[in-house]
């Protein structure tokens, strides 16, 4: 049976390897959140360190789960696990009473909480981070510190490289509305009858050089002697929110042609780039050219932006140029320039930058777009989780059998 110390370690291990995977899935997703932290904070000076810091929260919450979960370096760990709760259950504690950041990122966007939600977590966990640090001398040595830092060492090495790969392309796993399958439209839809945002107004009123505030249903409507000074409105419960409710393209003229091009029943490739200036050049220049080459396909090729494109203009004067909010821009894609394919609102396919197919490629994808636009993501999570785990499993058994030949010799 197991008992409550190696139940905690389980518990505690298993976390901590899940939140540092997830953000190890997206870490331009963790890049983000890092910058809405020192936005929040006013200390806007260290957003060019938010990719690293990104790289090596989610390094070191799987590495330290990892060891958790094998018993490898128990003690070292057991320290990790202690240090991560000290530091950031006061932050999170912060975060529900003040409010700077909407969603913590605990979990990255696989798993979203209210920052309540993330301390009462966190306090949760803290129990079993405690009686883990508690008993971190009592748990069995399953091998020497060499091999026991070996098998750190290469579990950090596989992190890394995961983490990397998923910078260098798109996530494999993608935790946002606008995942391959998505039909765009439906994901704005508001049901009917569903909750929607609730106000409260004060009117601020004087009379005698004496402000005083009013609501509206008791303001001095009829009472001449009080002058109207201002009005304030706050957000008090906010209402049902679709999953999708910031995508709309605009013409530099100002035209919004949403509607228009997601009812398209034919097929649109976009490509989008929030700033144009820091992207790759080359590859923009490449991907002009095969987005052209397929508009004479018969292919809409757009480009999204939220940046100024005049420096698209010595490309091609024809190009057609559509501007989105950048928050959303980061949301679609998480490369610069990233690619989106979709037919009659539906997304078929993303690509990163660097992987944008050639046009015959596009059109065969296109043409098998009707077999190929569904989200594997919950099926790659769990199989990479699973991964993850057996090789903890497949690591104790390995130190274990050392340690015993050790012994022997």
């Amino acid at each position: 049976m197991i008992n409550l110390k190696n139940l905690s370690r389980y518990i505690a291990g298993f976390v901590f390897i899940f939140s540092g995977l997830v953000k190890g899935i997206d870490p331009m997703g963790s890049m983000y959140k890092f910058v809405d932290y020192f936005t929040a904070f006013h200390i806007e000076a260290l957003d060019p360190l938010a990719y690293v810091l990104g790289v090596i929260l989610c390094a070191s919450e799987s590495i330290i789960g990892f060891a958790i979960l094998t018993g490898i370096r128990m003690r070292i760990a057991a320290w990790g696990l202690l240090l991560f709760m000290i530091g950031f259950t006061p932050l999170t504690l912060y975060l529900a009473l003040e409010n700077p950041v909407a969603d913590c990122g605990c979990f990255g966007d696989a798993v979203h909480l209210t920052n309540w939600q993330t301390f009462y977590k966190n306090i949760i966990i803290s129990v079993f981070v405690i009686i883990v640090f508690i008993n971190r001398k009592k748990y069995n040595k399953l091998s020497e510190p060499p091999g026991e830092w070996v098998a750190i060492f290469i579990m950090t090495a596989i992190f890394v490289l995961f983490i990397q790969y998923n910078y260098r392309h798109l996530p494999v796993v993608d935790f946002r509305p606008y995942k391959t399958g998505t039909n765009i439209p439906e994901k704005m839809i508001i049901p009917e009858g569903a909750p929607v945002d609730e106000y409260e107004t004060t009117l601020i009123y004087e009379k005698d050089s004496v402000q005083q505030d009013f609501t509206l249903e008791n303001y001095p409507s009829d009472d001449t002697t009080w002058f109207f000074i201002d009005s304030k409105t706050k957000l008090i419960k906010e209402g049902y929110k679709p999953p999708i409710y910031d995508f709309n393209l605009i013409t530099p003229e100002g035209q919004d042609l949403t509607d228009v091009i997601l009812s398209d029943p034919g097929y649109s490739l976009f490509m989008l780039s929030i700033k144009i200036s820091e992207a790759d050049q080359e590859l923009i220049k490449k991907a002009i050219e095969t987005g052209l080459d397929c508009q004479d396909e018969g292919i809409g090729f757009y480009i999204l932006t939220s940046s100024s494109p005049e420096m698209l203009i010595d490309y091609s004067p024809d190009l057609n140029i559509l501007f989105v909010d950048e928050t959303t821009m980061k949301t679609i894609i998480r490369s610069n320039p990233g690619f989106m394919a979709i037919s009659e609102g539906t997304i078929i396919k993303k690509w990163a930058g660097r992987d944008m197919p050639d046009k015959e490629k596009l059109i065969e994808i296109f043409i098998n777009s009707s077999s190929s636009n569904k989200n594997n993501g919950k099926i790659i999570l769990i199989s990479v989780l699973a991964s993850i785990l057996l090789l903890s499993y497949i690591t104790n058994l390995i130190l274990r059998k050392l340690k015993k030949s050790i012994k022997i010799l």
